[in-house]
């Protein structure tokens, strides 16, 4: 698992060079031909790392570290599936390099962990749209993060370079995408949670729930701001960070808590 894991970091890690050289250059000496075979080798490896480490012949290992490279795996996967077009290539800058680090953390972050009993298909199935929701919203976040970088450029009359293929009514459209197909599957992960899990407000979970819950309002609001008042720049940015922020407490915390 080590070396398949630190393989995938290295691709990742090649496809944002590339990617990074694509935007200095305009794109005119280097076709995007090298970033997609960098970035579907690294989903391949580190899709076949997390089933290594996760998966032991008595049940699964779903630490902190594995956690996270899942996240991560799942972050790429869905810009790769969203960010076909060139012209996403600077949020691809941003997506690469974490996927990296989250193939390292699992590395790094994980200890001899015992294995949990196998699980239904049904807590499988709920694991699997969290996980999606976590990923696709994680990507709407540096997709908000992008879009500040872009409009402080703008109202300061700084046009950055390597922005210039990105107009910022794609990365509007783009966010605001991102975090529909999100709120959609973060609802989905909620219901199928009070539907397959035994009781989600255990000591355990209840945290967890309580601002899972808070940020499925927080990405609604959102929704509605942009839907009805045509919400958009920096509170949209900011908006989005916060509903994220409440997810990573809200899942991570929880982790490193009982990891503790």
């Amino acid at each position: 698992m080590s070396i398949i894991l630190a393989v995938a970091a290295f691709l990742y890690l090649a496809a944002a060079s590339v990617t990074a050289l694509r935007l200095r250059q305009g794109g005119a000496r280097i076709g995007r031909a090298p970033v997609i075979a960098f970035a579907m080798l690294a989903v391949l490896a580190h899709a076949a790392g997390v089933a290594i480490g996760i998966r032991v012949h008595h049940g699964l290992v779903l630490n902190f570290g594995n956690a996270l490279s899942l996240v991560g795996l799942g972050m790429a996967l869905v810009f790769s599936l969203a960010g076909r077009r060139s012209s996403l290539d600077p949020v691809g800058v941003l997506v690469y390099p974490i996927a990296a680090a989250c193939c390292l953390a699992a590395l790094l972050l994980a200890p001899a962990a015992t294995a949990t009993a196998p699980e239904s298909w049904q807590i499988g199935l709920h694991g699997i749209i969290s996980l999606l929701a976590y990923s696709t919203l994680s990507v709407a976040s540096l997709v908000a993060i992008l879009m500040a970088v872009q409009e402080h450029a703008l109202r300061n009359h700084r046009p950055l370079p390597f922005l210039h293929a990105l107009p910022l009514t794609l990365t509007e459209a783009l966010l605001f995408q991102l975090i529909g197909v999100g709120f959609i599957l973060l609802g989905l992960s909620l219901v199928t949670g009070v539907l397959f899990v035994e009781d989600m407000l255990a000591q355990h979970l209840v945290h967890k729930t309580v601002l899972t819950v808070a940020a499925w309002v927080v990405f609604g609001v959102l929704l509605v701001a942009r839907w009805r008042f045509g919400l958009r720049g920096r509170r949209a940015a900011w908006l989005t960070l916060a509903g994220m922020v409440l997810l990573l407490v809200g899942y991570f915390g929880v982790k490193l808590i009982l990891a503790n």
